[in-house]
């Protein structure tokens, strides 16, 4: 399975949803709460250059925010 990691803030309504789509598809994944952890934070924008989340990286390739048909192709879920 790929490795899927997701930038997130606890207030974020688009990152709850994308975490439960995760929970619905049993979609293992790793959490970083940037709101809180400043090091995850700067790599998120390193990486994304953006300052919203969610950033949601699958097997390397990045998605910003919650989009849905995006993360089923990536992660060949119809």
């Amino acid at each position: 399975m790929v490795k899927v990691k997701i930038y997130t803030t606890p207030t974020c309504i688009y990152c709850k949803m994308a975490k439960q789509w995760f929970k619905e598809n049993n979609i293992s994944y790793e959490e970083k709460d940037v709101s809180s952890d400043a090091q995850s934070r700067q790599e998120m924008i390193d990486k994304s250059q953006q300052m919203g989340v969610p950033v949601i990286e699958v097997g390397g390739e990045l998605i910003i925010g919650f989009d849905k048909e995006r993360l089923g192709e990536l992660l060949n879920i119809k």
